[in-house]
């Protein structure tokens, strides 16, 4: 057998930085081979059952520590998805697990999740962490999460479908598409959806993408950090041709979409109310 089959190091780095000791010993590993990686410093041992790399995840190594499974918004940072804010860490522990020890702050859910858990995870899956989400943001937040996983493709609204999915989750995976580049666009739609009124995403016009096209005329965008120096000068010529081409547009800041929306949802509604979003004779 190839040596690196059987290095602890190598194994524990395949596994994503930590790894179950009980693989280790599948995989033909000796408890010397092990003990020498962590005299070494290559390992740490975490508790009785795990081990770690130095240099692994904390969030994944604290899990380990105590016992518990990455979930919700701190899982769906894990799998790279779209999420609004991140503060404290979420946790999964057993319906009877009794108390676990996590750092202050942590939120335990301690609900059944839809999809078994295999006794190696440490982070939820995306269909378990979709469900968790459902139950603890709010709608809007909540939404914004799922259309990330489904634009990314890494679960289907067929997939969802066929899970004894609770209500809230039921309620978001009635709405949920996979067509949202970014979680602003998925807030956008979803806030303004009541409108009545046309809503195009990324509508291609005068050669460039804009954020929202609203009607025919009202196009809305969102300067992110990355709108400075030449980017903005591009935007202020693009709004510029809007502008003589008959285009109204609406231009706000990420900070104002995220945390001052019934300002921006004012502007827009006045904007609606005066026609803007109509073409003209």
């Amino acid at each position: 057998m190839p040596a690196h089959r059987t290095d602890p190091v190598d194994l524990a780095r395949r596994a994503g930085g930590v790894v179950r000791g009980v693989r280790l010993a599948e995989a033909g590993v000796s408890w010397r081979a092990v003990a020498d990686a962590i005299d070494r410093g290559e390992l740490v041992r975490l508790r009785r059952r795990w081990l770690a790399l130095p240099d692994a995840d904390p969030y994944v190594t604290a899990a380990a520590r105590a016992g518990v499974i990455l979930t919700c918004v701190t899982a769906a940072v894990h799998h790279g998805l779209w999420v609004a804010s991140h503060s404290e860490p979420h946790v999964a522990a057993g319906p009877h697990s009794g108390r676990v020890d996590v750092a202050p702050g942590t939120r335990v859910h301690r609900t059944r999740p839809v999809i078994p858990r295999h006794p190696d995870s440490l982070v939820d899956g995306v269909g378990n962490t979709l469900v968790a989400v459902a139950s603890c943001l709010p709608h809007d937040d909540a939404l914004v999460v799922w259309e990330s996983a489904l634009n990314k493709r890494l679960i289907s609204l067929e997939e969802l479908s066929r899970l004894p999915l609770p209500a809230r989750a039921r309620a978001l995976a009635e709405v949920a598409q996979p067509f949202a580049d970014s979680g602003l666009e998925t807030y956008l739609i979803a806030r303004l959806r009541w409108l009545g009124l046309r809503l195009i995403p990324q509508a291609w016009i005068l050669d460039h993408r804009v954020d929202l096209l609203i009607g025919d005329r009202l196009v809305f965008q969102v300067d992110g950090g990355h709108h400075v120096d030449a980017q903005r000068e591009q935007d202020i010529q693009h709004d510029a041709l809007l502008t003589l081409h008959g285009y109204h547009v609406i231009r706000v800041g990420y900070r104002q979409v995220i945390h001052d929306w019934p300002q921006v949802q004012m502007t827009v509604m006045n904007a609606v109310a005066q026609g803007l979003h109509r073409a003209r004779d």
